[in-house]
């Protein structure tokens, strides 16, 4: 079964509002959560301008673990006390991040990225992972696009478990 999708707003809240109901409709029903992040990650891919790399880690009980992911090859385990990803699990507090080379301790998995917002996955009380943006553009990530990843996150984190 393929499914096309199409977003038509240009502004970061109804867009994020938009891939939220996508996401919904494409993780209801669905009980595998890996088979979930894969599909999120491709709508997000799709749906959000200006990414380099969208996807996610998901947490092992100890460290971040590679999950499915649109980009280049990344890095495949990150401890809680390294990167942006690390510190977003850690502190259970969504990173955006206008410059990670200014951020200490940033993983580079890829020299094009510039900037990065990180959400954690948290259903109910369990870590499940982060998802994890970057952008080759500095300070692309809006309080608004941080609002509409973390409602996203929120309202599929169960299927994501």
């Amino acid at each position: 079964m393929s499914t096309a999708l199409t977003f038509t707003a240009t502004e970061p809240a109804e867009l994020w509002a938009e891939a939220g109901d996508a996401a919904a409709a494409l993780v209801a029903g669905e009980p595998d959560g890996i088979a979930n992040m894969a599909n999120v990650a491709a709508l997000i891919w799709q749906a959000i301008p200006d990414l380099n790399w969208a996807g996610f880690y998901r947490f092992d009980g100890q460290e971040l673990v590679l999950g499915p992911f649109q980009g280049k090859a990344a890095c495949i385990r990150i401890p809680l006390d390294k990167g942006v990803c690390g510190a977003a699990a850690r502190l259970g507090a969504t990173q955006r991040v206008d410059d990670v080379h200014a951020f200490p301790g940033h993983i580079a998995c890829d020299a094009d990225s510039r900037s990065e917002l990180v959400v954690p996955v948290i259903a109910g009380d369990r870590l499940v992972g982060v998802l994890d943006l970057d952008s080759p553009v500095p300070g692309r990530f809006s309080a608004a696009d941080q609002a509409g990843a973390e409602a996203l996150m929120a309202r599929i984190a169960e299927a994501l478990a």
